[in-house]
């Protein structure tokens, strides 16, 4: 009689924690509003000495006001000033080959930390941004993205367009987490706790299209794990493929 009350139970739990996880996975949607979600980019490094300043400011983002549009926030750690003598854990060559494409669209013949790059245009007056609020998408969009996940660590979007939709367009996905800090020990941050929020753990560029009205796209990810401890947001950005200039984006806090 015993075994078979535990075995009830046991089977119990394993149902509900199946109902609460589809749950979860079901409530993780999120869909692109009628205007262009503003898309921020800073790269930065651990090993650059004018960086924390800019890691600050960018972690002001995640306290937006109740009245604030959406935004999706990213930061892009690059490694070339690991030779300094701190290597950057969250740095990879795939967000310093990121941050050439941009310069390539913005005419530009070099990199530099720190960078802010707001629609994928260099915004030399990042400063002066210090709420979600004065970023609010007022560019009609033309492009919409359904978000939502589907499984563990998977996630699927459907992006549409319309008639005036840009045709070519590419997308790529980030998963960033907050609340990460490094007690830089050598190189010209040495002895800095440096604080780190939308820190960038997966870039993965997703396809270049050339689908127009009426053809709606499916795009799919399978993100790195949640690291235990830390808040994340998976994102889909989708831009012009031959400016760079952001069409839409989603952020999905799952």
């Amino acid at each position: 009689m015993l075994d078979a009350t535990i075995r009830k139970w046991l089977t119990l739990a394993v149902c509900l924690g199946a109902v609460s996880a589809l749950a979860s996975q079901e409530a993780c949607r999120v869909q692109s509003g009628p205007t262009v979600t503003p898309v921020i980019e800073l790269y930065t490094s651990e090993g650059c000495s004018s960086c924390p300043p800019a890691d600050r400011w960018l972690s002001k983002f995640r306290f937006p006001k109740a009245d604030a549009g959406p935004v999706v926030v990213q930061a892009f750690h690059v490694g070339y000033w690991d030779y300094i003598g701190w290597i950057d854990r969250f740095a990879t060559p795939a967000h310093t080959v990121r941050q050439k494409q941009v310069a390539s669209w913005n005419g530009a013949n070099q990199i530099y930390t720190p960078q802010a790059v707001l629609n994928g245009r260099d915004w030399q007056d990042w400063t002066r941004t210090t709420s979600t609020a004065s970023l609010a998408g007022r560019v009609i969009a033309h492009t919409a993205i359904s978000l939502q996940q589907t499984g563990p660590d998977q996630f699927e979007a459907t992006v549409s367009a319309d008639s005036l939709a840009t045709v070519p367009w590419s997308a790529y996905w980030t998963v960033t987490e907050h609340g990460h800090s490094s007690r830089v020990k050598a190189g010209e941050n040495a002895g800095e706790l440096l604080q780190h929020d939308y820190v960038v753990r997966q870039y993965t560029p997703a396809g270049d299209y050339s689908t127009g009205a009426n053809v709606p796209q499916k795009l799919q990810l399978r993100s790195v794990a949640k690291t235990p401890g830390h808040a994340r947001q998976v994102n889909l950005v989708v831009f012009d493929k031959r400016t760079g200039v952001t069409l839409q984006a989603v952020s999905a806090g799952c």
